[in-house]
């Protein structure tokens, strides 16, 4: 796979996920802790990096106009009663170890579960020549999943670093790892990424 042709999607490692006082962070600490996910994510972006990749960052924001318009329920109509990823908050900020250097693109406008849905995201890839797309993130069967299909119906190469990501449990985890994501192309880890670029 090579670098230059490479796009890392790094989805939602904002504070209501990765802290201990973020309005996500119970559904996934156990997930977190046992998949090693922040500090792969780490390792990913940084390597990522030193070979050239694209990284983009992929937050999601709430949107509360939208969700009372398009009359949304679910995961993301549940984020009005929790208050996660609110806009301005402390919750939709990036972690400290994973922030965009100078240049590296910041999406706008998620607040549907696609990282291309109402972003700027395949112009994007269209701008940089992006042939393979590899996601890494939250969750890994809601957002990530939606991210990794999308990309894949757009005829991208896709690969999601599945001990960067997290879902709510080992089940849900170990379900898309297994059913869901050879379908799309595939899932590695951080090593196996990483020995693989060109």
């Amino acid at each position: 796979m090579k670098a230059a042709e490479t796009a890392v999607v790094l989805i939602e490692f904002q504070n209501d996920f990765c802290r201990e006082k973020g309005a996500l962070y119970e559904l996934v600490k156990n997930e977190l802790a046992r998949q090693g996910t922040i500090a792969n994510a780490v390792r990913l972006a940084e390597e990522s990096r030193k070979k050239g990749c694209l990284l983009i960052f992929c937050p999601f924001v709430y949107d509360a106009a939208w969700v009372d318009e398009k009359c949304v329920c679910g995961l993301i109509g549940g984020a009005a009663e929790s208050g996660a990823l609110h806009p301005g908050g402390w919750g939709v900020k990036w972690i400290d170890e994973i922030q965009p250097a100078e240049g590296e693109p910041v999406l706008e406008g998620k607040h549907a579960l696609s990282g291309f849905t109402n972003t700027q995201l395949e112009q994007i890839l269209e701008e940089h020549n992006i042939r393979n797309v590899v996601t890494a993130g939250f969750l890994s069967n809601v957002c990530v999943e939606a991210t990794s299909r999308s990309a894949y119906d757009r005829g991208y190469n896709v690969r999601v670093i599945r001990d960067a990501t997290a879902a709510t449990s080992q089940a849900n985890q170990e379900y898309v790892e297994r059913e869901i994501y050879p379908i799309l192309g595939g899932s590695m880890t951080v090593d196996e990424f990483i020995a693989e670029l060109e």
